[in-house]
């Protein structure tokens, strides 16, 4: 009887234990986007579609949000100038298509490209973070916006030619938007990709996600990943043990900043378009905002919290415009989402001190 008592107790510590580690905030989002699923087939939205988009959703934003880890594991906080790997990335996706790549390999060229340019940036970030040690998060916020507007100043007057990526009528300077119909459109998600009715997995953006995730994590358990851990943590031992700290800050910028490079990639590719000027404006926000929800803090991260923030977040951008819009039968989706999204971003910047289990 005392055995039976002692093995409740400890069942009901663990259960407690695990609840409190992954919080009460995420717990009530969680419910709410579980009663999210539940409504949609009874306000007549299709679940198998609305979980189709979800799912989507997640795998176009998952590897922007996995480049804050290294970032906030070497101490240098939340990467609000991601817009710097966005703009790397944009610059790889158009130089494949203006050198006439196809098909998936110019989604692999796309990656292969903009590489130095994600080294180039980064390298300059993370010089400037390292100047600026303790305001990294509000420096950052002003390179990543103002990199986006000088880029509006780039995309017209570099010297793209190729037609279906240039102005029509002026015959140079990029569009706003440029459809990759014919390039690598859906490379990603239409590998592997299971039918089911009207549910469909993108297995291919998925494992995509899952080999960065995995190297991310064993890059992590290398020296190098334990000394940025350790950086991160506390750079005065950092330093006493004959860690580099710059350079470890240094390599984590550029690691952030590739990732973000290659986020954008897959969002494109699941998107179907390039969008370039203003649109990477605020793409920062949703990221940050995800890997808040998903239970990481300023100085401390994991996959785990990447996984589960980004479902979390995408979901209910994805799913309460639906479900709302059915019960009211009006079409104000866009307002919705806008109104979700901000204050889902609001939400989580509020929280960004707590520290994750």
């Amino acid at each position: 009887m005392n055995e039976n008592t002692l093995e409740k107790r400890t069942f009901k510590e663990r259960a407690k234990e695990a609840l409190k580690d992954f919080g009460l905030p995420r717990l009530i989002i969680t419910g709410f986007l579980l009663l999210l699923f539940i409504l949609a087939p009874f306000v007549g939205a299709d679940l198998p579609t609305q979980i189709t988009n979800t799912i989507n959703r997640f795998s176009w934003n998952a590897v922007m949000v996995l480049a804050m880890v290294p970032m906030v594991h070497s101490g240098c906080g939340l990467n609000f100038g991601l817009p710097l790997g966005i703009i790397s990335g944009l610059l790889g996706a158009t130089l494949s298509l203006q050198f006439g790549f196809t098909g998936p390999l110019s989604f692999l060229m796309a990656i292969i490209i903009s590489t130095p340019f994600a080294v180039v940036l980064g390298s300059f970030y993370g010089w400037l973070l390292n100047k600026i040690k303790g305001g990294e998060m509000m420096i950052a916020t002003y390179v990543g916006f103002s990199s986006v507007s000088f880029m509006c100043m780039m995309w017209l007057l570099l010297p793209y030619n190729k037609p279906d990526m240039v102005w029509g009528m002026a015959g140079k300077g990029l569009r706003t938007t440029i459809s990759l119909e014919g390039y690598y459109s859906q490379v990603l998600a239409s590998f592997l990709q299971i039918n089911i009715g009207n549910l469909s997995i993108p297995v291919g953006a998925l494992l995509f996600f899952a080999l960065l995730a995995f190297l991310m994590w064993a890059f992590l358990h290398t020296k190098t990943g334990t000394a940025m851990t350790a950086v991160g943590s506390n750079p005065t031992f950092a330093k006493a043990a004959g860690i580099n700290v710059d350079k470890v800050r240094m390599i984590s910028v550029i690691m952030s900043t590739w990732l973000g490079a290659c986020g954008i990639l897959v969002y494109e590719q699941g998107f179907g378009f390039i969008q370039l000027y203003m649109a990477p404006f605020y793409m920062a926000l949703p990221a940050v905002s995800a890997i808040l929800i998903g239970g990481a803090s300023v100085n401390k991260a994991s996959i785990t919290n990447v996984i589960i923030g980004t479902f979390l977040f995408q979901g209910i951008v994805t799913m309460t415009p639906t479900v709302m819009n059915n019960m009211i039968h009006m079409d104000m989706s866009e307002v919705i989402r806008i109104i979700v999204s901000n204050g889902m971003i609001l939400y989580a910047l509020t929280r960004r001190t707590e520290g994750a289990k």
